[in-house]
């Protein structure tokens, strides 16, 4: 069964910094990409960051470019997002998602990621 199990959001002023983790199991994870997706109430997910199964290629979200990294530890089978400068505008759930095709390389498409995680909330004071 595979497993996605995400930490480390919570309440910070804007221009603070935030580090979120996603651990995976069940799932042979350094064949698969990876991304962070996040969804305000009443939007449609959308995709923030992109890595490649083995880490060479990223995609960002414009709205988070120069401010989020995408990063993985497949030694350790976990992904990581760590955010700076944060605005209001990112207050959201945050999810990752693992890719559904081997040696995937990054998809902002909703529909590439089988497997989510459960969501961690990030809100952003101003």
């Amino acid at each position: 069964q595979v497993q996605l199990e995400e930490s480390g959001g919570g309440l910070v002023q804007a221009g603070a910094s935030l580090r979120l983790s996603c651990a995976v199991s069940g799932r042979i994870f350094n064949r698969y990409g990876m991304a962070w997706f996040r969804q305000i109430a009443g939007k449609e997910r959308e995709c923030v960051a992109s890595i490649s199964y083995n880490g060479r290629a990223k995609y960002y979200a414009d709205s988070v470019k120069g401010r989020f990294t995408i990063s993985r530890d497949n030694a350790e089978n976990e992904v990581t997002l760590q955010m700076s400068s944060l605005e209001p505008e990112d207050t959201a759930v945050y999810y990752c998602a693992i890719h559904n095709d081997t040696w995937s390389s990054v998809s902002l498409w909703a529909k590439d990621y089988d497997y989510w995680g459960q969501g961690t909330q990030v809100t952003v004071s101003s």
